[in-house]
């Protein structure tokens, strides 16, 4: 501390301040001649001309605040003209320190006697205070000395009260009740500026609050947190809440570590802890102006002292440089953008402000504290002090800095004397600046206005020459801050003007990234890289259309990601790549829910060859190979089938949302990695029969994809239609294993074990809903089908429908000879002459029974709406059953849609009518594909992500959500029309 001053008021240099305008100063002079029938002090003053009077009025012109104070306490501004400053400051900060006493041999203070005592205390120190400022008797550093003062004596004393108390409750044993805080272990530390002993006007009070539980002064040590908790719920009401008397200081407790998850006292052992494994690059810098203020001050520097190799770190490496740049980014504006104007200016986030000062001290301390202790001050003057006798600034840095740290304190205290508010935005008018600038000393607001742009440039070159090769600060839209817990106003405004509804939403849960919360944002590097990247990450999500839900799921993303800072560095080195992690939260719900579930398929995405290759089945059975090289069991062997099926579908899908692959081609990619899994899903189920149950004689198995398998058109979400098929020696008996089995026993179980194989849900997901009701006899028949009953089935039972199914069937793995008897069973059933009359009738009344069971929903159910792709299946189907009865060669089966057309279409159908066919399959085929790939369940424009809808629309080369459903009824209304003349029933 300076040397106590014992200057009073009436000292005060002549015209220091002058009133606001002439109307203010008759309406207070007219108050203190009130004032002055009870206070002979005030009418003397009245009574005499001089430097004082016109101080006084002047004053309370300028400050409403200071005004309604000396119309409530008289006495006060009586005591204040009359008497020395620093004594009656010294006599308040005591008696606020000892506001926790009761009377002698009496008993302590209540609670209301602590609060009341507290507000008169601080009221009357905030009142001379900033007449002392004001007059000059005082400078910017009295001023935050003696507010700093009175806040750790109020702190003190509640804290005093809080333990005394819970001793009388009978929840603390206290080693000595005439000093309650001495071995308690509670340790109460002040941050920011009221640690560095440079408290704002009307500052909140920022505190941290640890316990060490060895301490033993509980009770019940188990209800460490409870008891602890609703103690410090009670110091900030104690603190903060309004009553008569007014208020002492508002609490912050939201300092701690990670305070959305912790109690409000945290044990010592769990902070550092958190600390070391989680803390973060702000709470470094708040550590440095961290001071015991309360409760056990022993246990508190040695608290401090343990936090040390957090704040200060041994050596100076990149990984440190990185560490500051970080903070940078996290704390302020782009050096630059826009220009200072005077009016509504923040002094202390603004550019040039003070809280650029302060980092400008901070960033360094950070840098070389750990190799120099000299460094570690805490006020903010004491620290550039410092770096300049290091060497680390020069002596005309510090001391343009120093000055012009004191004159935005002095505005920051002006700004707040006027109504007792916790602001520090210049006002907007040129009659409340000219109050600012009155305070201030200057004549006029012009003068002011000048002084206060020199210092605001001056801090600014200081501060952008520090780190003069960072390029990027934050974004060029405005502030992007996350530290501490309280949102930033302004921070709030970039994410608004960047797209973001719910700026309140978004800035919460960024936080929750530095918080470490997640696996993937644990370590410091993530953190690190993450922060370094929130600005190009939010300007890309902000470009989104529902810009939060977007975010909102890749924070789903990044909570399933078991380490980040991989993908952090890709991200930020990699725009594309960022883009599509975009693209895929904002219009693919499915696909984020996906790999929020399942990261590990979005390893793939990391691939630098995704979007050159193409999913082709020779390039999936490539790196199914791969992938499988190795896995020697069973379980081994599907789990992995498991992660390669979730992980290419993902990757096909990608390729589909980036436009990459179009519908069709993404279609026969789905189809083609199917194919490939569920024949290696069979091979390891028939090694795995064979070991538990030995072989049936001549016994072999084929698989038969049916519908959207065997005709190469499933989505990303299609099950899968089989059938399984088997042969064996017409004299073959039980099995030769361990445990025998008689062939049907043995293939239906083989079959049971290949359902359960694909469908069943395990860790890694499940491969693929299997459904197997195109079997002969469906739900009614065997899961397995000897080849010679589904041959007699074919030629002797079964329907027209299924003879339609058949056209797509087609054989995918199994027995090459079976496959090959399989293939010509089928096709001589297609073969066969057919009545085409009533093949159409049974299509008709096919389409009919389905019209009738399964209505489509809306026009977007491209599936069953009238003239939608049951149409059109249904009319490459009944093409193929009656193609020999019309002279025209067959198709084979297994093909798609859209090649039986084109094989039959030609010589059965009008060439419009096949044009018209086409042309509606591809439209659906691509709108399906990425609808079916984007969100589960049915596609609604109103509630779909609106990036999903310019998909849509993208993939029907549509340009809005109404042109593409008109587009949906003109093809619609045509296939339909089509159906209706082809399939004539």
């Amino acid at each position: 501390m300076t040397e106590p001053k014992t200057t009073r008021l009436v000292d005060v240099a002549a015209d220091v301040i002058r009133p606001l305008n002439q109307v203010e100063l008759k309406s207070v002079l007219s108050m203190l001649k009130d004032l002055g029938r009870n206070e002979p002090v005030i009418a003397n003053l009245l009574a005499s001309e001089g430097p004082l009077k016109n101080f006084v009025a002047a004053a309370l012109t300028l400050s409403p605040y200071l005004r309604d104070m000396a119309n409530l306490s008289p006495s006060l501004l009586a005591d204040a003209i009359e008497q020395p400053i620093e004594p009656m400051l010294e006599a308040l900060v005591a008696s606020a320190r000892n506001a926790w006493k009761g009377e002698p041999g009496g008993p302590s203070a209540t609670e209301a006697q602590v609060m009341s005592r507290l507000r008169i205390a601080k009221r009357k120190v905030a009142f001379l205070t900033a007449l002392a400022d004001l007059a000059r008797i005082f400078d910017a550093r009295d001023t935050t000395r003696w507010l700093s003062a009175i806040a750790d004596a109020s702190v003190a004393a509640a804290i005093d009260h809080l333990l005394v108390a819970g001793q009388e409750a009978g929840k603390l044993t206290l080693q000595d009740l005439s000093e309650p805080s001495r071995g308690s272990g509670l340790i109460v530390l002040g941050m920011g500026k009221l640690g560095a002993r440079e408290l704002n006007y009307s500052s909140d009070v920022d505190l941290v609050v640890f316990f060490e539980p060895e301490a033993g002064i509980l009770t019940v040590p188990d209800d460490a947190t409870e008891t602890y908790g609703r103690m410090m719920r009670r110091l900030v009401r104690i603190l903060q809440e309004r009553t008569a008397d007014g208020y002492v200081f508002r609490t912050d407790l939201r300092l701690r570590p990670d305070p959305g998850s912790t109690p409000l006292a945290v044990p010592v052992e769990a902070a550092l802890v958190y600390y070391e494994g989680r803390g973060q690059n702000w709470e470094r810098a708040a550590y440095i102006k961290a001071r015991p203020i309360a409760g056990d001050l022993a246990a508190g520097e040695q608290f401090q002292r343990e936090l040390v190799p957090f704040v200060f770190r041994k050596y100076l490496d990149y990984a440190a440089i990185a560490d500051i740049h970080s903070i940078k980014r996290q704390i302020h504006v782009h050096k630059g953008h826009g220009a200072i104007a005077v009016k509504g200016h923040n002094v202390k986030l603004g550019r040039g402000g003070i809280r650029e000062i302060e980092f400008f001290a901070q960033t360094q301390q950070l840098i070389a504290g750990g190799r120099m202790p000299e460094l570690r001050v805490r006020p903010t003057e004491a620290a550039l002090r410092a770096l300049a006798v290091a060497n680390w600034i020069d002596d005309e840095t510090r001391d343009e800095l120093i000055a012009c740290y004191w004159f935005l304190r002095d505005i920051e205290h002006r700004i707040q004397m006027v109504h007792d508010e916790q602001t520090h935005l210049l006002p907007e008018s040129e009659a409340e600046l000219r109050r600012i600038a009155f305070m201030s000393g200057f004549a006029d607001t012009k003068g002011f206005a000048a002084s206060l742009e020199n210092v605001l440039k001056t801090v600014e070159r200081r501060y952008a020459g520090l780190f003069e090769h960072e390029e990027k600060l934050s974004t060029a839209t405005g502030n992007l801050v996350f530290t501490g817990q309280k949102d930033d106003p302004d921070t709030l405004k970039t994410l608004k003007s960047l797209g973001f509804e719910r700026p309140e939403d978004i800035s919460r849960v960024i936080r929750t990234w530095h918080y470490g919360r997640y696996r993937a944002t644990q370590s410091v590097e993530a953190r690190e890289r993450l922060t370094e990247l929130i600005p190009e990450l939010l300007k890309a999500f902000g470009e989104s259309r529902r810009a939060d839900e977007a975010l909102l799921r890749f924070d789903d993303f990044l909570s399933g990601l078991p380490a980040g800072i991989q993908l952090f560095s890709l991200l930020g080195n990699n725009p594309a790549l960022l883009d599509l992690i975009v693209n895929i939260m904002s219009s693919a719900p499915r696909l984020a829910e996906i790999i929020a579930r399942r990261p590990h398929v979005f390893d793939g995405m990391l691939d630098p060859g995704l979007m050159v290759e193409l999913p082709t089945r020779d390039y999936l059975a490539k790196r199914l190979a791969s992938f499988l090289n190795g896995s020697r069991f069973y379980e081994e062997i599907l789990d992995r089938l498991r992660i390669f099926a979730a992980e290419q579908r993902f990757l096909i899908g990608i390729r589909l949302l980036t436009g990459s692959i179009g519908g069709a081609q993404a279609a026969h990619a789905f189809t083609d990695l199917a194919g490939l899994v569920i024949g290696e899903a069979l091979k390891a189920v028939v090694d795995e029969m064979e070991a538990t149950h030995g072989r049936i004689e001549g016994g072999k198995v084929a698989l038969a994809g049916m519908g959207k398998l065997g005709s190469f058109e499933l989505t990303a979400g299609s099950d899968v239609d089989l059938i399984l098929l088997y042969e064996h020696a017409d004299d073959a008996g039980e099995s030769d294993g361990s445990k025998p089995l008689d062939p049907v026993r043995y293939f239906t179980r083989m079959t049971q074990r290949l359902i359960a194989a694909l469908s069943a849900p395990t860790a890694e997901g499940v491969l693929y809903e299997v459904d197997m009701r195109l079997r002969p006899s469906g739900n009614k028949g065997p899961v397995a089908t000897r080849l010679r009953a589904f041959e007699k089935y074919q030629n002797e039972e079964a329907w027209t429908w299924e003879h339609m199914a058949l056209t797509r069937g087609r054989l995918i793995c199994g027995d090459e000879d079976l496959v090959g008897q399989t293939k010509a069973i089928i096709e001589s059933v297609l073969a066969r002459p057919r009545d085409q009359a009533r093949i159409a009738a049974d299509v008709v009344e096919m389409r009919h029974l389905i019209e009738k069971e399964k209505p489509p929903r809306d026009i977007w159910d491209f599936k069953l709406i009238p003239g939608g792709l049951i149409d059109i299946e249904f009319i490459a189907q009944y093409l193929a059953l009656i193609a020999r009865a019309r002279g025209v060669g067959g198709c084979g089966s297994g093909q798609s849609t859209m090649d039986a057309l084109r094989q039959l279409g030609g010589a059965l159908l009008d060439r419009n009518d096949l044009e018209t066919c086409l042309t509606a399959l591809r439209f659906y085929t691509d709108l399906s594909q990425v609808v079916r790939l984007c969100v589960d369940g049915p596609f609604d424009p109103t509630n779909a992500p609106a990036g999903l809808v310019d998909l849509v629309c993208r993939a029907g080369d549509c340009p809005d959500i109404k042109t593409l459903e008109a587009e949906v009824r003109r093809l619609s209304k045509a296939t339909r029309k089509v159906f209706q003349n082809v399939v004539k029933g």
